[in-house]
């Protein structure tokens, strides 16, 4: 089992007071396994650091304003691929089938494609495995990085580092597209709702990965009605199973 992925998890949910109090030992974890690269865990320390220097509240609040209030920045990883179409909801089912034969059982109020849980499921498997799956991904969380760079956001590192644990080179064409979306400020509350009806952009492929789920990734993206309620609560418990 890699703990880097269920620390990286536990560092990119909303945050509580279990993981604050956990953040020790995920700063130990990230530099004991060493898998992202030395300069990533730096930045990782910084969003450590500001995570530790912050009201918890005022943590809360940029969390929500980031990641809930922004669709650009969801973490919810279909959400890049299928938008609300109808394939989504088979796509998440799925999904759920895929976790529990590995032994995770998601919370029933929480989204199968959240990409903390998507780093749980990495954590169970082989780490060239999880490389593999985390390169169908990169240049979404390419995307989400420089998002979050613009932002200034510390947060900015996680993405970083799972671009750099998967070293995949993200698929050009997918990561213009995706550069080429427009962003709302956070406080433009219509430009945000308007947001939210755009088509989302597809993941792209990786040679060499095969596995049901990064076909999943791979699925439409035609938009429609469907699953428009997506669950934003965090899972704090991913840091008290950093334990386990």
């Amino acid at each position: 089992m890699m703990k880097t992925f269920r620390a990286l998890s536990a560092l990119i949910q909303h945050p509580g007071s279990e993981m604050i109090g956990a953040l020790d030992e995920i700063e130990t974890v990230l530099d004991d396994e060493g898998i992202a690269p030395h300069g990533d865990r730096v930045a990782l320390g910084l969003l450590i650091a500001d995570l530790r220097s912050r009201d918890i509240y005022d943590l809360q609040e940029t969390w929500h304003n980031l990641f809930d209030r922004t669709r650009s920045l969801s973490l919810h990883l279909f959400e890049h691929v299928h938008g609300d179409s109808r394939d989504r909801g088979q796509a998440l089912v799925d999904l759920k089938t895929i976790y529990e034969e590995k032994g995770l059982s998601p919370d029933a109020k929480e989204l199968p494609d959240f990409l903390p849980l998507f780093l749980e499921y990495l954590s169970l498997l082989p780490l060239d495995e999880a490389r593999c799956l985390l390169g169908e991904t990169a240049h979404v969380l390419t995307a989400l990085a420089e998002r979050l760079a613009k932002r200034k956001s510390p947060y900015q590192a996680i993405l970083r580092a799972l671009v750099a644990i998967a070293d995949a080179k993200p698929d050009e064409t997918a990561l213009a597209a995706l550069r080429a979306e427009n962003e709302p400020a956070p406080d433009d509350l219509a430009a945000l709702d308007a947001a939210w009806e755009e088509e989302a952009v597809t993941f792209g492929p990786q040679a060499g990965c095969r596995d049901e789920f990064a076909a999943k990734l791979r699925q439409g993206r035609r938009p429609a009605p469907g699953v428009e309620n997506q669950i934003r609560t965090a899972r704090e418990n991913s840091a008290a199973a950093l334990h386990s």
